[in-house]
C-alpha cells in the first residue's frame, strides 16, 4: 500500500497536519515512536493514583482555528480559565499578584510601587501592538529567501503591516527583537519582584540570562495566546495536556488517519532526490508520496536522513541549530496544598490555582543561568509551579493533590563531562528545598515524584538537548530562518520530505500552527501534481 503522506511524529503538530490531508481526501498514516501519541503534550500517571500532565503543562498557545477546525470540544477537550494569572512570593512577608483583571493588577502593583501601577497598563498595550502583529502571522508561510513572486508578495504583506504600526510601534518591534528583557524591563519598572516575574517568560525554554540580547522576543512568545475567548489568559485542559491530544487524534481517526504506535523510524527512503516512504526499526518498509517530520529538524536531518541527500550549506546549518532550554521538570504527589509563609492558608485557596512564580527579581534569574554556566545547574532555581488537581478532581485522589514544577537554569549538558544521570537526583532535591523556604510544609508532603532532566526529556520525548522549543527562539532561527533561510516553506531540500513541527515558524509552544501550515502548503503542492 502506498500512502499519500506519513507523519513522523505523533505530537500535537504532527496529529494537526494529519488531520487537514486527510480531511482534504488523502490517505495518512501517523508513526509514534512511543505507545501512546501526544508527543510532549501527555498526560500519565507517575505515582499510584496520580496523574499529570508530564511535561507541556498549561494551555493557551493551541490556535483557535485548529479547535475549531479539529472539533475538540466535540471530541472531549475542556479548558477552564485559571481563577488568578500569577501568585509570587518575594519572602516571608511579600508577594505579588497579577490578575487578568487590570484593574486588580493594578492595586497588587501598586502595594508595591506606584509608579509601576500607574506604567502597567501602558506596558501592555504596548506589548500589545506588536502581539497583535505576531497573531496576524501565525496561521501564514513565512517568505523564503527567493524572489519569487509569492514570496515577494508575502514580504511587501509583512513589510505593510509593520508599517502600520507607526514609528513608536516599529521602535517597540526593534526593542523586542534587539533588546534583552532585563534592559527592557528595568526601562519601564523599578520594582524587582514585578521584573522579575515578568521576567520569568523570557527564560522559558530559552537558555539564556534575562540579560541576553535578543530575550525580550521570548518574552512576547508567550504572551500572544488565549483561552476560550479571553486574549492573553492561560488555562488548564480537563484530564491535563493528554486530552489536548487524544481530541486530536479522535478527530485524525474521524477523518481516516492511520495512526500507528510503537513504530520508531530508522530512515526516510529516499530514491532519485525524491522521499519514497520510511523504513521503521521493525524492518517494515512503507511507500508513500510524502513524509511529514514532526522532529526537531535537528534530529531528522542527523538520525532519519543520511547525509549525502543534503546540499552543504543546509547540512551545515542543521549541524549548527541551537538547540537548549535549559529546562527542569518534576511533577510530585502531595499529601497536602503548600502554605506559603507570605500568605498563609488553612486549606485551598486563591492562589493555589494561580500560575506560582519564583523568580523574585531579574538579578536572581541572572545569577541562576551564571551557576548554570559553570555548576551546571542553578543553586536558586527559577521555579513555575502550578497544582492542577486543585481545578481538576481526576488528576489525584480525593483530599491529594497534583503540582507541576517547571524549573529553569539547569544545562543541556554538564560542562564537566558528566551526565544528568548523576545529578538529577541532587538538583530534584534543591527544587524541593527551593519551594520548602516559602511554603516550609511543602517537602514533608510529597508523596512521590517525576523527575524529567533535560536528558530524561531528551530520552523520553526526543527533545534534542531537552529543547521543548525544537530550536532556539532567538532572531537568526525565526520566521524566515526558520529552520534555515529559503526553507521557511514547511519544505526541505529533498522532494516529499516536509516539516510541521516546532522547529518551524512560529516555533514551540502547544499552539497547532505549524502543522496547521505545513498541511496548507502540502496540498498546494499535491493541487499542482
Amino acid at each position: 500500500m502506498t500512502y499519500d503522506a506519513l507523519i513522523v511524529g505523533g505530537g500535537h503538530n504532527g496529529l494537526t497536519c494529519a488531520f487537514y490531508l486527510a480531511r482534504a481526501g488523502h490517505k495518512v498514516r501517523v508513526l509514534e515512536r512511543r505507545g501512546i501519541v501526544g508527543g510532549a503534550a501527555v498526560t500519565e500517571e507517575f505515582h499510584p493514583g496520580f496523574r499529570n500532565s508530564t511535561a507541556s503543562y498549561s494551555v493557551s498557545l493551541l490556535n483557535p482555528k485548529v479547535i475549531a477546525d479539529m472539533e475538540l470540544a466535540r471530541h472531549g477537550l475542556s479548558i477552564v480559565i485559571r481563577p488568578l494569572a500569577y501568585f509570587a512570593p518575594a519572602d516571608d512577608k511579600r508577594y505579588l499578584i497579577l490578575d487578568k483583571d487590570p484593574a486588580r493588577s493594578r492595586r497588587e502593583v501598586a502595594r508595591w510601587s506606584s509608579r509601576d501601577a500607574e506604567r502597567l497598563e501602558a506596558f501592555h498595550t504596548r506589548l500589545d501592538g506588536i502581539v497583535d502583529l505576531l497573531r496576524s502571522l501565525l496561521l501564514k508561510t513565512p517568505f523564503n529567501a527567493s524572489a519569487k513572486p509569492r514570496d515577494l508578495l508575502t514580504a511587501l504583506g509583512v513589510a505593510n503591516q509593520v508599517r502600520k504600526l507607526g514609528l513608536r510601534g516599529q521602535g517597540d518591534l526593534l526593542d523586542l527583537f534587539g533588546k534583552s528583557a532585563g534592559d527592557l524591563l528595568d526601562s519601564w519598572f523599578e520594582t524587582d519582584i514585578l521584573k522579575g516575574l515578568l521576567g520569568f517568560d523570557a527564560i522559558i525554554g530559552n537558555y539564556a540570562s534575562p540579560y541576553t540580547p535578543g530575550s525580550a522576543y521570548v518574552l512576547l512568545h508567550h504572551v500572544f495566546g488565549e483561552v476560550n475567548g479571553v486574549r492573553g489568559a492561560w488555562g488548564h485542559a480537563m484530564g491535563g495536556m493528554g486530552s489536548i491530544t487524544q481530541a486530536m487524534a479522535a478527530a485524525c481517526l474521524e477523518a481516516g488517519v492511520e495512526i500507528s504506535t510503537d513504530a520508531p523510524v530508522r530512515e526516510i527512503a529516499i530514491a532519485g532526490g525524491k522521499v519514497v516512504g520510511a523504513v521503521l526499526e521493525s524492518g517494515e518498509d512503507i511507500a508513500s508520496r510524502c513524509v511529514v517530520s514532526n522532529l526537531n529538524p535537528k534530529l531528522l536531518f542527523a538520525a532519519l536522513v543520511a547525509p549525502e541527500h543534503l546540499p552543504p550549506p543546509f547540512k551545515e546549518r542543521m549541524e549548527a541549530w541551537r538547540c537548549a532550554s535549559g529546562t527542569f521538570r518534576m511533577n510530585v504527589a502531595l499529601a497536602e496544598l503548600p502554605n506559603f509563609t507570605c500568605l498563609p492558608s488553612a486549606g485551598r485557596a486563591e492562589h493555589h490555582g494561580a500560575s506560582i512564580v519564583i523568580a523574585p527579581s531579574l538579578g536572581y534569574l541572572d545569577r541562576a543561568y551564571m551557576d548554570a554556566r559553570t555548576l551546571g545547574w542553578a543553586r536558586a532555581p527559577a521555579i513555575e509551579m502550578h497544582i492542577p488537581s486543585v481545578l481538576d478532581d481526576s488528576l489525584a485522589p480525593t483530599g491529594r493533590y497534583v503540582a507541576s514544577l517547571f524549573c529553569q537554569q539547569f544545562a543541556p549538558t554538564l560542562s564537566d563531562g558528566s551526565s544528568w544521570d548523576d545529578h538529577r537526583e541532587t538538583a530534584a532535591d534543591l527544587i524541593i528545598e527551593t519551594v520548602t523556604r516559602h511554603a516550609p510544609n511543602f517537602k514533608a508532603s510529597i508523596l512521590g515524584r517525576m523527575i524529567l532532566s533535560p536528558l530524561d526529556l531528551e530520552r523520553k520525548f526526543s527533545l534534542t538537548g531537552g529543547d521543548i522549543f525544537h530550536g532556539a527562539l532567538t532572531l537568526d532561527q525565526l520566521y524566515s530562518a526558520r529552520p534555515a533561510l529559503g526553507y521557511a516553506d514547511y519544505r526541505s531540500p529533498i522532494r516529499g520530505l516536509y516539516m510541521c513541527g516546532s522547529g518551524t515558524h512560529p516555533g514551540g509552544g502547544v499552539t497547532g500552527a505549524p502543522g496547521h501550515n505545513a498541511a496548507h502548503e502540502i496540498l498546494r503542492d499535491f493541487a499542482a501534481g
